[in-house]
């Protein structure tokens, strides 16, 4: 029995590595591919241009890995997030190297409606696949929690619920009272300080330890007692219990750090962002100019005053930005004091009126993000006004300036 269990944890690291290779594959293979295949369609088989950009595509492709045991319609999602990131990056890359006319429009078309939909196809493929071929060769660890605490909980819930870990939950290790188990619905095998034993006894590969931070030298000791033992270590921070559920890890020059409040856009999230916001926006600018045009005069032509409403708003990092939008009423308020509208405000022009209903008035906020003052999708930006009332009674509201603001929020989607 023994040796059958090692033979098992002997054949599972190369095999989790394998699945990590082709959640980084995956995707640069279906995105490539598909380029190829819709170039076969048109006759382009073979061309040494295709196969060049087809190259380029699956070196784009390549950032941010799928997670096979996410759920559908977030590998789904994905797809067509990740066709976005690499249809901007060759259009960056067609500007700036002027070979953006070298390729047939209709190829590229084709390639952004079919690419997504292979990804996504071959996603639900490896999602329903994976856990099949894992289970069938007898490949998962076994694990086991030190105690359950909502951190524990929640390694326990993960392990329980995803079936491509490659992990099977024995049980928890806590010194809470029976009855106190009974609540969390998975089995106790023990007393914290039984575990070294336990471990030593059976089959035990992978432990998890989410004692809270005050438990400093049960932690140390525990550590102590398995250091004769071959189970791989984890430690679970207590981010729960202390209000840093969006923390995560980073390191100041090799020095492990838990970024409690930080942007989640930093290195290449941010470069790819920030290329994909101008690359739309410029885009976008170009098919609404005539309506913008056309907004523009009838505004000018309906009520006195400019054409553009400008007010300053918070943008990244609280920094004042100014926000443009197409004036909707008689008043450009600006300062310190801002009435909010009402339900039939007299000062809401009739075109006002029907721009507001329409949004068409946030328009010329694409020029905002053409500057990198804003985000196509972000929170939205509030007056400067209300925004220093809101962070006095809502709190962490002043969180959401770690990011762009966006024209579209999560309200709207």
């Amino acid at each position: 029995m023994q040796v059958a269990i090692d033979r098992q944890a002997a054949g599972l690291k190369p095999h989790l590595s394998l699945v990590s290779l082709f959640e980084a594959l995956l995707d640069p293979i279906a995105f490539s591919g598909s380029l190829l295949a819709v170039a076969a369609l048109h006759g382009l088989a073979g061309d040494p241009a295709y196969v060049v950009l087809a190259v380029t595509v699956f070196l784009l492709a390549q950032p941010f890995p799928m997670r096979i045991d996410s759920g559908l319609r977030a590998l789904y999602r994905g797809a067509w997030v990740k066709a976005l990131i690499v249809f901007s990056g060759l259009a960056l890359l067609g500007l700036a190297t002027g070979y953006g006319n070298a390729y047939d429009s209709r190829v590229l078309l084709g390639w952004f409606v079919f690419g997504p939909l292979v990804a996504g196809l071959l996603r639900h493929a490896a999602h329903a696949l994976t856990p099949l071929v894992m289970a069938r060769a007898g490949y998962f660890r076994h694990a086991v929690v030190v105690g359950a605490s909502p951190a524990g909980l929640a390694v326990a819930d993960r392990i329980e619920r995803s079936r491509c870990t490659g992990k099977r939950l024995l049980g928890f290790f806590d010194d809470r009272q029976p009855e106190r188990h009974a609540r969390v619905g998975i089995d106790c095998l023990g007393r914290i300080r039984e575990l070294a034993d336990f471990a030593r006894s059976h089959p035990v590969d992978v432990i998890y330890i989410a004692l809270p931070m005050s438990s400093q030298p049960r932690i140390l000791q525990l550590l102590d007692d398995l250091r004769d033992t071959t189970a791989s270590i984890y430690f679970v921070p207590d981010l729960f219990m202390t209000d840093l559920i969006q923390a995560r890890m980073d390191d100041l020059g090799g020095v492990p750090v838990v970024a409690v409040c930080e942007t989640p856009f930093t290195g290449i999230n941010a470069v790819v962002k920030q290329a994909f916001d101008f690359v739309a926006a410029a885009v976008i600018l170009t098919l609404i100019s005539p309506l913008m045009v056309a907004i523009a005069i009838a505004v000018k032509a309906t009520s006195p005053g400019p054409v553009l409403f400008r007010q300053h708003r918070y943008g990244l990092d609280g920094e004042r930005i100014l926000v443009y939008k197409f004036r909707s009423m008689t008043v450009c308020e600006n300062g310190d004091r801002i009435t909010q509208v009402q339900a039939n405000d007299r000062r809401v022009t009739p075109l006002g009126a029907f721009l507001r209903r329409t949004s068409l008035d946030e328009l010329p906020q694409f020029i905002n993000v053409l500057q990198g003052r804003m985000s196509i999708v972000g929170p939205r930006p509030h007056a400067v006004a209300h925004n220093e009332t809101y962070r006095k009674l809502i709190k962490g509201y002043m969180i959401r300036h770690k990011v762009r603001p966006g024209i579209t929020g999560w309200a709207q989607v």
